[in-house]
């Protein structure tokens, strides 16, 4: 048995990454367990909103990625029934209050790849292909059992926080309920090469298509190449397979719906995913600790997962590192689970269900009110910079700071 002493983090994600870093700063001996041979080259999220960008400031990170990432001070509804703008939103009217007034596109993969590049082994220690199978609290200290190359791990630690994803064995071993639902359909996620700035005129990094029949998110990143890459989500269809969604003809026939044209779509990557609306029903259980996705998820559309990931890491590290310091006591972490709970339920699951429920509205009548008060929002100064407060999670960050 190897005793630790310090913190043991479940998932090399980027909020396991994170949590390693805000905690390593600190002096606190850190250990990563990832059950991968390696980081997880996760092509979902991409979008770090301006309160995100100002804690990995925090960091010493924000200036790295801004420079390797695309910026996008502005974001559209469409309507893919005509193309159309029906509004655009412009972060600039938020320039009074952050020094980061845009959106800045960098994929999740990129975020841990950096931060393991130049901390991982340094700073802290990511221990690969660990699978982790049990996890026991026994007073003053948590014993994490791990199968590995070299057989079954026990490791012991003063906390264990789980970022080991929405399917967490963390959150499992402690009989923590996952509460919410999981949505029907599925999401078709379909990278390409082709540039939809030569399509949609005025086009930005980051739009939304409305549509009864069939909603789209367009995203671009800057990928690998130098040109960049599209990012597509589409809803799948009812009675729509796997096989039948990622086939190269299922893949085609999509892209083309969208934006019909004579060459064939040169596609990067694809995936098709489950989505749900769920939330821990703690995420403190004495001294095993949830964060991201093992404590709540949400859908994709905006770009919240990843964002709320890291301010649940920064707003737990911050209380468990002057715990560990004794600055104050073990109850300071119960404070985290009110607070980030709340951001979880009153924000973020509000704002995501809200969010498809605009993109996929079927009723004419309904869809041209929403469009007029999304005009209306967007042409308002006030109502616009109320409207992104939100979206970008400042009113989140202001509502939870009063929870005792």
């Amino acid at each position: 048995m190897s005793e630790i002493g310090g913190v043991v983090i479940a998932g090399a994600g980027p909020v396991g990454l994170v949590c390693a870093l805000a905690l390593a700063r600190q002096g606190i001996d850190v250990t990563v367990l990832e059950m991968e041979a390696d980081l997880i080259l996760d092509q979902r999220a991409g979008s770090i909103q301006p309160t995100t960008v100002e804690m990995l400031e925090t960091l010493g990170l924000a200036d790295e990625f801004i420079a390797r990432g695309l910026v996008a001070p502005t974001y559209h509804f469409r309507d893919r029934e005509t193309g159309k703008v029906v509004a655009e939103f412009d972060y600039a009217v938020l320039q009074d209050e952050t020094p980061y007034p845009f959106v800045l596109q960098y994929e999740q993969y990129k975020v841990t790849r950096d931060i393991h590049a130049k901390h991982g082994d340094r700073d802290f220690k990511v221990l690969f292909s660990r699978r982790l199978t049990a996890v026991e609290q026994d007073g003053d200290r948590v014993t994490v059992t791990a199968e590995g190359p070299h057989g079954v791990e026990k490791l012991t630690c003063a906390y264990l926080i789980g970022a080991d994803g929405s399917h967490s064995v963390t959150r499992k071993s402690q009989d923590i309920a996952f509460e919410g639902f999981t949505y029907p359909e599925r999401f078709v996620k379909i990278a390409t090469f082709y540039d939809f700035e030569e399509a949609f005129p005025d086009l930005c990094p980051r739009t939304y298509f409305s549509d009864p029949l069939e909603w789209c998110n367009l995203f671009k990143v800057k990928g690998e190449r130098a040109q960049g890459i599209w990012r597509t989500v589409f809803p799948s269809r009812q009675g729509e397979s796997e096989e039948e969604a990622l086939s190269p003809e299922g893949l085609e026939a999509r892209m083309q719906r969208f934006f019909p044209r004579t060459d064939k779509y040169e596609i990067d990557n694809c995936a098709i995913y489950s989505v749900s609306q769920r939330v821990a029903s703690t995420f403190v259980r004495g001294r095993v600790l949830l964060a991201g996705d093992a404590a709540h998820v949400n859908n994709p559309i905006g770009g919240l997962g990843l964002n709320s990931g890291i301010h649940d890491a920064m707003n737990l590290c911050e209380k468990l590192g002057r715990v560990l310091r004794r600055e104050a006591p073990e109850s300071l972490l119960d404070q985290y689970d009110r607070q980030r709970r709340k951001a979880a339920l009153d924000f973020v699951q509000e704002q995501t269900i809200r969010n498809k429920k605009l993109l996929e509205e079927r009723d004419p009548e309904v869809r041209r009110r929403n469009f007029d008060n999304l005009r209306r929002t967007a042409e308002t100064p006030e109502l616009a910079r109320a409207f992104l407060r939100r979206s970008a999670l400042f009113e989140s960050l202001k509502a939870t700071a009063q929870v005792e």
